[in-house]
């Protein structure tokens, strides 16, 4: 919870999104631009007084500690995998 910056210092419950990826799977630029976007997200759903409270965090899982469908993923698998959704 935050204060509003306005005068009558409303409590507003602030949305915390947080996004869980493969350490390296994406650049800082790359992280920054998804930051960006899921802001607008919230924002579009809730209003441009959201933006300044909304919290976005990119937490970076250890390659090999992620998994799916019981095989181990490296940012080298999701790279391939992107690069082969794209031809």
């Amino acid at each position: 919870m935050v204060l509003a910056p306005d005068k009558k210092q409303k409590e507003i419950n602030m949305p915390l999104v947080t996004i869980d990826v493969i350490k390296d799977v994406f650049t800082p630029a790359q992280k920054q631009d998804l930051i960006e976007r899921v802001t607008d997200a919230m924002v579009a759903v809730e209003g441009e007084a959201m933006r300044p409270v909304t919290w976005v965090r990119v937490m970076e899982v250890e390659q090999g500690d992620w998994a799916i469908g019981g095989q181990v993923l490296k940012a080298a698998d999701v790279h391939a995998l992107a690069t082969a959704n794209a031809a």
